[in-house]
């Protein structure tokens, strides 16, 4: 898959540079060569830069297992994970880490989402057979991934309120809708995929607990101002953090464990793998700098424009629409034309609204994908694009659908 899909983006790139030639744009050669190198150096700088972070996480994963302090975690969302990773046998390790780094999902927590996220991904390799290709539990977890609920998107809010919108917290609970349909429909495709059965007692139990557990939060978030929201979910995200870190040498230590080196046999593997991951990173970042510089995804836009013209359609959504196409593919690039939509509509019309809650609400897929395989050297991902793309497509049309419901 991931092979036909790299070259499908050079051959579009191929064919946008192709037209911008016949069109006499001779810069576009420029741009596209630029593009490459920038790619390249890119690569290498996100490697580096996980280099501290993926050290540090992974270190304290290692005193947090031997601590126990993860097992425990792991106890209280196993009957979950189980049913919906059945290859997983009860008790494992990997139940802790993808706890852990949903949690940090769900919080905002992206320096700890990543490396946590990383070492789950391990873990689950550890029970890989075939360890070139990905498993139903990695093809799962990813796809938690791609399209997991944040809670509080206080970068949103931030980015709304620098623009001056009115009321920059006003897109709170579009975010969590759009982003809840996006989790909801990657699941059900994944269980489609690998015959999960949904309907148990287990699942709608804590199905039930979240939902109750998500209502309260809206509610009280509800009653703060953007400031407050911002101020809570800081405190709240560094405050976990803190305990976590804290509980993890803590209790280690009443353990007798050796916790020193047990971080630094930790540290060292997070070292490894931060490099390892230079060249999935360079692949990816390569093929999106191209699609980018060649003007493929400007014409897929004026596709799209014309054919909702032609059945006399609303085109407001259009004007939102380049975060959406970039949002797969590259955060920095959504984020750039998040903020290029809000300068030229308004940040409070509907197309800067629109891009808001689009950003808020899905994840980069073919980004998480390259670092989450790349990690552990899977090259065939089976079905994990098909249902990470499916999520981004539902969170898309939900954010669209809940815009025009909410802002008309």
């Amino acid at each position: 898959m991931l092979n036909r899909v790299w070259f499908a983006f050079f051959v579009a790139a191929l064919v946008a540079i192709a037209i911008s030639l016949f069109q006499g744009q001779w810069q576009i050669l420029s741009a596209v060569v630029d593009a490459l190198f920038a790619s390249a150096k890119l690569a290498a700088e996100i490697a580096l830069g996980l280099i501290g972070v993926l050290s540090l996480w992974m270190g304290l994963m290692r005193v947090g297992e031997k601590a126990g302090v993860v097992g425990l975690f792991a106890r209280l969302f196993e009957p979950l994970l189980s049913r919906l990773m059945p290859e997983v046998p009860r008790g494992h390790p990997a139940f802790g880490s993808v706890t852990m780094n949903l949690t940090a999902n769900v919080l905002g927590l992206d320096n700890a989402a990543t490396p946590l996220g990383l070492k789950a991904m391990q873990d689950l390799q550890s029970l890989n057979p075939v360890k070139s290709v990905a498993t139903n539990a990695q093809i799962l977890f990813l796809v938690l991934n791609t399209s997991s609920v944040t809670l509080v998107p206080v970068t949103v809010f931030l980015y709304r309120a620098q623009q001056g919108a009115e009321s920059p917290a006003d897109i709170f609970l579009p975010i969590l809708l759009a982003t809840t349909a996006s989790t909801l429909v990657g699941v059900l495709v994944v269980a489609i995929y690998q015959r999960i059965s949904l309907l148990n007692s287990v699942l709608l139990g804590y199905g039930a607990l979240m939902l109750a557990a998500v209502s309260a939060l809206v509610f009280y978030l509800g009653t703060l101002t953007v400031s407050a929201i911002g101020d809570f979910s800081t405190v709240l995200g560094n405050g976990i953090l803190v305990l976590l870190i804290f509980s993890f040498i803590l209790v280690a230590g009443m353990r007798k464990v050796a916790v020193y080196d047990e971080f630094v046999g930790g540290a060292k593997e997070g070292f490894t793998q931060a490099v390892q991951l230079i060249p999935y990173l360079l692949a990816m970042l390569l093929a999106i700098a191209l699609l980018r510089a060649s003007g493929a995804l400007d014409y897929l836009l004026g596709v799209i424009a014309a054919l909702v013209n032609l059945v006399g359609g609303d085109t407001r959504f259009v004007d939102a629409l380049p975060t959406a196409l970039m949002k797969p593919f590259s955060g920095s690039g959504a984020r750039a034309m998040m903020l290029e939509t809000m300068q030229h509509y308004g940040v409070d019309s509907f197309a800067g609204r629109l891009a808001a809650v689009v950003q808020g609400s899905t994840e980069t897929t073919f980004y998480v994908l390259a670092v989450y395989f790349g990690a552990v050297g899977i090259r065939n991902g089976r079905h994990a694009l098909v249902c990470g793309l499916s999520a981004d497509f539902a969170g898309i049309c939900a954010a669209i659908w809940v815009c025009y419901q909410f802002y008309g």
